[in-house]
């Protein structure tokens, strides 16, 4: 028996554990033969059809989710065609809801799996080629001969820790910058958009079985870990054993987290503020600063303590916090979302992430949308479309801020600038997206450098008082001296001054000096030193210049 694997993924720096981990159960079964083709959503689907073609498999397997769903179609539609004899089955996240209209619409398709796979495919590949006997696989969905729907219900591992580690097979990718390492299943919370709201029991692993992995996943010189743990911080004890563990293997490996800021003790917080700095990057679930709207998102935790969180997690100068806000839920306003921006930013949240709602199959909010007076796209991503609370204009124009804040606030060399401008204007927002999108620039791809200018130009314009602001960034960014953010820069035989306030760096005489005015008679400004042999586009020494009494 021959099981061919499409590996379909978004891009090639992402890898989905789905293989591995179904793999690893049954990687001693000697009858069963796997072959995997690896390929991304933007590559010829004629090629990779031919390239599954020539395998002849007895099965196809995939895994389907939001961003592959239709390419997956396209081919294995093809597929199909070309190995009628075959036999094909999906799972993954796209097949968590009612499965009975997309079988019938798609009937190339002979099964899909609902929920988690690895105690129940091994039950299923027993009997693949007898579909008589398929009502007795947890989780599986599917027509009969009759055309008769049979839906198994969802699969869950129970036991959990006993499953054989992804790691442990030979299909998991380790050449990928970073790998996924999941250390919970289920979740506690009750989010009614999230597709693990419903995922009970919460089942864990020891502390001693997730650092053997990681002294394995140290083995292969991996530097980021993808810790797959819905709320980290649920079991505040658990929390700090994770956090200790972690330790073992600084200052080699990043840790990226998921947190609920709501759910932070005071002993967490203690033990996260002695952590080595790039030991952690965070990601704050806080979908929005607005209690009516979390309250109906079914999400735990109160605000005031999810607010009093996010500020400390954003206070901690050694790791960054990242934090998410969703465009679509029920009763959140466009100017809220606005206002939310400005509130993250004061925060100084490492980046402030802005997404459209997405109602994917399985969760409560697509089962209830029409209560909720949500209307969404029924084909892949499922984007809500309009709500009571924010129509669809509205939402095109939070998806344009989405883009703004990713090119600019998410961008370390225009950030700090572009918080200043959000804090110190109740406008800028408005009116640099109006901007942006009156210029046609705000769905373009843009370079560092051309953000730069164009950030320079509508300053220049809009509010001359932080054209310096501009400069600044745009020198220390690497950005050339001969453009026109650094118009008034003065680069040539600059002698330092009698005295100066040092920022960073140390100065030297062997540096290259260029000198930044900050008002018109040239005396007050900021001074940047270069390499003057090594061709290092920043500046490595910073200081300003010290009123004269």
């Amino acid at each position: 028996m021959k099981i061919l694997w499409i590996d379909l993924n978004s891009s090639y720096a992402h890898s989905s554990l789905a293989l591995p981990a179904l793999h690893a159960q049954i990687a001693d079964n000697t009858f069963i033969e796997w072959e995997v083709v690896s390929t991304t959503i933007n590559e010829n689907i004629g090629m990779i059809v031919n390239e599954i073609y020539r395998h002849q498999p007895d099965i196809l397997a995939a895994t389907a989710w939001l961003f592959n769903h239709e390419q997956l179609l396209h081919i294995t539609a093809r597929l199909k065609a070309l190995l009628p004899q075959s036999c094909f089955i999906l799972g993954g996240p796209e097949f968590l809801g009612d499965n009975e209209e997309f079988l019938r619409k798609n009937s190339f398709i002979n099964c899909v799996f609902r929920g988690e796979g690895e105690e129940a495919f091994p039950q299923w590949l027993a009997c693949w080629n007898q579909p008589e006997q398929w009502q007795t696989i947890p989780g599986l969905c599917y027509l009969t001969p009759k055309k008769e729907y049979v839906d198994n219900g969802i699969a869950r591992v129970l036991n959990f820790s006993q499953l054989v580690p992804p790691e442990k097979s030979s299909f998991f990718n380790w050449s990928k910058p970073f790998v996924q390492l999941e250390t919970t299943r289920g979740c506690f919370n009750t989010c009614a958009f999230c597709v693990s709201g419903g995922e009970k029991p919460v089942r864990t692993l020891s502390i001693d079985s997730i650092r053997e992995r990681l002294q394995l996943i140290h083995q292969h010189g991996i530097k980021n870990v993808r810790v797959l743990d819905r709320t980290f911080n649920y079991n505040s004890s658990r929390a700090k054993e994770l956090l200790q563990l972690f330790l073992e293997f600084s200052p080699d490996i990043c840790f990226h987290l998921e947190i609920h800021p709501a759910l932070l003790s005071n002993e967490l917080k203690e033990e996260l503020k002695c952590l080595p700095e790039g030991l952690l990057h965070l990601e704050a679930g806080i979908q929005s600063l607005r209690e009516p709207v979390l309250q109906k998102s079914q999400r735990m935790g109160k605000l005031d303590d999810a607010l009093e969180g996010l500020k400390f997690l954003c206070s901690l100068p050694n790791m960054e916090t990242h934090a998410d806000l969703i465009a679509g839920l029920p009763l959140y306003h466009l100017t809220e979302i606005f206002e939310d921006v400005h509130t993250l930013a004061e925060y100084h949240a490492g980046e402030i992430q802005l997404e459209s709602l997405k109602l994917l199959p399985g969760t409560e909010m697509r089962r209830k949308a029409e209560e909720l007076g949500i209307q969404y796209s029924p084909l892949p991503p499922y984007e809500v479309l309009q709500t009571y609370e924010i129509s669809a204009s509205e939402l095109q124009t939070a998806r344009q801020l989405s883009r703004l804040l990713d090119g600019f606030y998410n961008t370390p060399a225009w950030q700090d600038i572009t918080r200043m401008l959000i804090l110190n204007n109740n406008n800028f927002l408005h009116l640099f997206l109006a901007h942006l999108i009156q210029g046609s620039l705000i769905d373009q791809p843009m370079s560092l450098e051309k953000r730069g200018l164009i950030l320079y130009e509508f300053c220049k314009i809009n509010y001359p008082t932080f054209q310096t602001a501009v400069s600044i960034a745009w020198i220390e960014a690497g950005m050339s001296l001969k453009k026109m953010p650094a118009e008034n820069v003065k680069t040539k035989h600059q002698v330092p001054p009698e005295d100066w306030e040092v920022i960073y760096g140390e100065y030297k005489e062997s540096l290259r000096l260029c000198f930044l005015p900050m008002n018109e008679n040239r005396e007050q400004g900021y001074w940047f030193g270069y390499e003057s042999e090594a061709q290092i586009p920043k500046p490595i020494f910073k200081a300003k210049s010290i009123n004269p009494s």
